[in-house]
């Protein structure tokens, strides 16, 4: 096993970190409530793009600060993170040369959170990784998704219905802005040790090739989870909140019993990945208040370090770029619970 693989095989522990406009609305709008997943809302209510768009204009996080959300990090015993910089609603939360709609040119904020971040986890000797939405993209009209409408949704439609209604081409979006910003965010943050895709139901196996051969070439060292599609990964990530209760001895070695997930082999790397909430939603949400308790969430820990798969744990920052209080408590709280064991 190579060096980058080996850290990944021994973080055993990571942030997540889910912020955008829709942290903003924090569940709610026009009166109405978002479904659990609060980062959805702009699907769930069918809010169109000429109204969302108006949440640019609000967007300045005063109280974030990158080096204040990496030390509780590290202090909890996380050794990386991985950070939201395109979600599904298609605005990027880092100065994107691609599409103006991001948090540099279009928010009173004006800073480059990604950047921060990434320069606040060097700092801290924590590894930088992030997210982004490969094949949705509400903001673009040849955004991805449009396949994939008879299948459940944290929304009403996977794709932007609402807004666009035409025959739509994910090539187009895929060629103009998907590929583009991937490039961008592997060139101009330093080194980005996982790239953390999402949900991909409509890139073709040549399209999925592609940016695994992409992100290869400009950071040789970054793994890349399975939910880019298509079998091009490097390790695995289960389901949302998944926590499987056994193993399986195969001569490959002990892999996870992996039966209950849809469309993905066992890690050829022995690499695995839960990603995990503290309440239900990954992004922020007021009346989201049903946090789990801080003896659960080290019991899945400690279950899922076991087993040998790596506890991504979530938070979900406010409109004004905080850590809500509940995640820190909870989070110093299971670090306790570790220290006592």
């Amino acid at each position: 096993m190579n060096e980058n693989m080996k850290w990944f095989k021994e973080a055993k522990y990571g942030m997540m970190i889910h912020w955008g406009l829709y942290s903003l609305l924090a569940g709610e709008y026009d009166g109405r409530s978002s479904s659990n997943y609060a980062e959805w809302i702009q699907s769930k209510l069918q809010i169109p793009n000429a109204e969302y768009e108006k949440l640019t204009e609000a967007f300045n996080p005063i109280y974030f600060d990158a080096d204040k959300i990496v030390n509780l990090a590290k202090n909890v015993g996380m050794s990386y993170l991985v950070v939201t910089t395109k979600h599904h609603d298609g605005f990027a939360m880092y100065k994107s040369e691609v599409d103006k709609y991001n948090i540099v040119d279009s928010t009173p904020f004006h800073r480059d959170i990604i950047k921060e971040l990434a320069d606040a986890s060097k700092k801290a000797g924590l590894k930088f990784g992030i997210y982004y939405s490969q094949d949705l993209d509400w903001h673009d009209y040849n955004g991805g998704g449009y396949k994939s409408n008879d299948i459940e949704t944290a929304g009403t439609t996977w794709d932007n219905s609402w807004d666009f209604t035409g025959e739509k081409d994910y090539d187009i979006c895929f060629e103009n802005k998907i590929m583009p910003q991937i490039e961008e965010l592997m060139t101009n943050y330093g080194e980005i040790s996982t790239a953390w895709f999402d949900v991909p139901m409509t890139l073709t196996e040549a399209q999925s090739k592609r940016i695994y051969d992409t992100v290869k070439k400009l950071q040789p060292n970054c793994l890349i989870n399975s939910r880019l599609g298509n079998g091009e990964y490097d390790y695995v990530s289960l389901g949302d909140n998944e926590i499987p209760e056994t193993t399986e001895v195969t001569e490959n070695g002990a892999e996870v019993d992996y039966n209950a997930v849809d469309g993905l082999k066992p890690s050829p790397n022995g690499l695995y990945e839960t990603a995990g909430t503290m309440n239900d939603s990954w992004g922020f949400s007021y009346h989201d208040q049903n946090w789990k308790a801080p003896e659960d969430i080290y019991k899945y820990k400690k279950h899922l370090n076991g087993l040998g798969i790596n506890y991504l744990l979530n938070v979900g920052l406010d409109g004004l770029g905080r850590i809500p209080m509940n995640s820190i408590d909870n989070l110093k709280a299971v670090k306790e619970l570790e220290n006592n064991d």
